[in-house]
């Protein structure tokens, strides 16, 4: 099976509803960096093996972010096989409870760093915040759903939450060094 078209060789992409757009269209900006998340969430997952919960939960929201790229990639709304629901930010927002729980005292600003598992949480933390950042510069022209940016925004809490719990230490930010 051959997986290159050569349609995209002129600087176009086809979107989930079959409309043409150039590869650097904000719209292909906003998923092809959600698509970038999921690897690196992925990448993130080869260090927490040991804790089955945390692992389950990872798979459960690359799952959902096959979800968020769909809405995405879809500029006709009618189109869109699946969406976000409000459970689905509610599902994030418990998480985030329980992983900040469970950090002892988080104060201030932290180094990122401080354990593998941490830092790939930090750099996913990250790509959340960027996704949702073209997300909302697409949103300024196209409509898109609102629980999409919603479950970004959630998910980089989370994500942030789950990089805190899996530091090995604390390494606070010395604004005078």
């Amino acid at each position: 099976m051959k997986i290159y078209t050569k349609t995209g060789d002129k600087g176009q992409t086809s979107l989930f509803d079959n409309k043409r757009v150039s590869k650097d269209d904000i719209r292909v900006e906003s998923y092809g960096t959600v698509d970038e998340l999921v690897s690196f969430l992925g990448l993130a997952k080869n260090y927490i093996k040991d804790d089955k919960d945390t692992y389950e939960l990872i798979n459960h929201i690359q799952n959902k972010l096959f979800i968020v790229a769909a809405n995405l990639a879809t500029e006709d709304q009618t189109k869109v096989p699946h969406r976000i629901k409000d459970e689905d930010i509610d599902y994030l927002e418990k998480n985030i409870d329980k992983y900040m729980a469970k950090v002892k005292k988080p104060t201030g600003f932290v180094l990122p760093g401080a354990g593998q598992a941490s830092s790939y949480f930090h750099v996913s933390r990250t790509v959340a915040r960027r996704a949702e950042r073209r997300t909302i510069s697409l949103q300024k022209n196209a409509e898109i759903d609102s629980n999409v940016v919603k479950y970004l925004n959630r998910l980089s809490d989370l994500l942030y939450s789950i990089a805190r719990y899996f530091e090995e230490e604390e390494i606070k930010v010395d604004f005078i060094h």
